[in-house]
């Protein structure tokens, strides 16, 4: 009986080293740059040490985990910040998935929740697409990580300093819930996806950046989005529309709207390279209709210079993309702002009173190069010029130098 159950112990072992394949790395992401208004400037650092894991369960599953500690020097201040970053298990039962732990998940547009997020995810794998359900909470990410900024007192939030005295690491406590359909072949000739989202302010039960919200006012919204994608020889179109309703403690404040369309040209001579245009358009707030700016729940800075916030913001964006050799790519960017809102508040310079809406044009340079698969090197440049519209045509130039270096080891 013992040998038995010693022959049974040592197979399972050799049956389990022979299931599970791992694989560890770190990656060590640096990045330095140089910007500001007209002859002025000011100097940002920041790096990430990132070490990480998986592991696969046959073919039932994966676990990956991975955490990071942060160095950033800002606005003249230093400070070191750790993270949990992506750490998930993911399990496959036929046309079942599910996700569960700290995962990436991104609406059909991509700018109305797209990042990390806390909680699970269910997929269903059909003839008639891949219906999903999650739910996740905001509240234990790392705010700069999370970028949530929905009411000014998360906005004030996010731009305090770090003190680990108080509460100024986390993000501002949200509860999120999607259901998303997606068919990668609808017609056999479009991707298509749709979700419906809602998030839930919990910021009374919280404490941000130990600010006194005894006068807060939850705001609670709702989003439907949905994106066509149609591949045609060397072009691919885009096209999508989001609508989101919005509340504050109960009582209605309106409704916002939001679109995206994009087009792509893929070429192979002399070398690989794509031209694309992209727009995000959003709407501003107008009392006699009830319209009011899109206000998204965590979403990217739009621009490289001007790394402006959407609500109240719509911007065209013309691209270029080459790659003239296997181990360089280089690309130029230019983006037009428009206001959405006349109240828009993001922009650097003195606005007030102002009746016109375009802000203005970025133009950003920016060229990686990998000589090694564990080694890229990146150095952007760029200028967003007021000049080029008509807002604020006398304003300083907003200008930025950046140079990157990721580093990893398998």
């Amino acid at each position: 009986m013992k040998k038995f159950l010693l022959y049974l112990l040592l197979t399972v072992n050799c049956s389990l080293l022979i299931a599970f394949d791992y694989d560890f790395g770190v990656i060590l992401d640096q990045n330095a740059s140089l910007g500001g208004l007209g002859g002025s400037g000011s100097f940002e650092y920041s790096g990430i040490l990132v070490p990480r894991f998986s592991t696969h369960f046959s073919d039932m599953g994966e676990l990956y985990v991975s955490a990071g500690i942060q160095a950033e020097y800002l606005n003249d201040a230093g400070n070191i910040a750790p993270e949990l970053l992506r750490t998930e298990m993911s399990l496959r039962f036929g046309a079942l998935g599910i996700r569960a732990g700290r995962m990436a998940y991104s609406d059909p547009l991509g700018f109305i929740a797209a990042g990390l997020f806390d909680g699970a995810q269910v997929f269903y794998d059909t003839q008639a697409g891949i219906f999903n359900a999650g739910a996740w909470y905001t509240g234990l990410l790392y705010k700069k990580r999370a970028n949530i900024a929905m009411t000014g007192a998360e906005l004030k939030s996010y731009n305090a300093g770090l003190d680990w005295d108080d509460n100024s690491y986390f993000a501002p406590s949200r509860m999120i819930a999607a259901l998303g359909w997606e068919h990668p072949a609808l017609r056999e000739f479009m991707r298509v996806r749709a979700a419906v989202l809602g998030q839930f302010d919990l910021n009374q039960n919280a404490n941000l950046a130990n600010l006194d919200l005894s006068g807060y006012i939850p705001l609670h919204s709702q989003y439907l989005a949905a994106k066509v994608t149609v591949p045609l020889g060397a072009f691919i179109f885009d096209l999508g529309g989001g609508l989101s309703l919005m509340q504050t403690d109960g009582t209605w404040e309106g409704v916002a709207l939001a679109g995206e369309f994009g087009a792509a040209w893929h070429l192979t001579a002399p070398f690989d390279s794509r031209l694309s245009v992209t727009g995000r358009i959003t709407s501003g707030v107008t009392e006699d209709t009830g319209i009011r700016n899109f206000i998204p729940i965590a979403a990217d800075f739009q621009g490289n210079v001007l790394k402006a916030r959407i609500p109240g913001l719509s911007v065209i964006t013309l691209d270029y993309l080459a790659r003239p050799l296997q181990t360089l790519a280089a690309s130029l960017t230019s983006s037009f702002f428009i206001m959405s809102d006349l109240g828009y508040t993001e922009y650097p310079a003195n606005i007030e009173g102002n009746t016109n809406y375009f802000l203005g044009t970025e133009i950003f340079g920016r060229a990686l190069w990998s000589p090694y698969s564990d080694l890229q090197l990146n150095l952007g440049a760029g200028a967003f010029i007021p000049a080029l519209g008509n807002v604020a045509q006398d304003a300083d130039v907003l200008w930025r130098l950046e140079l990157g270096v990721i580093f990893s080891i398998y």
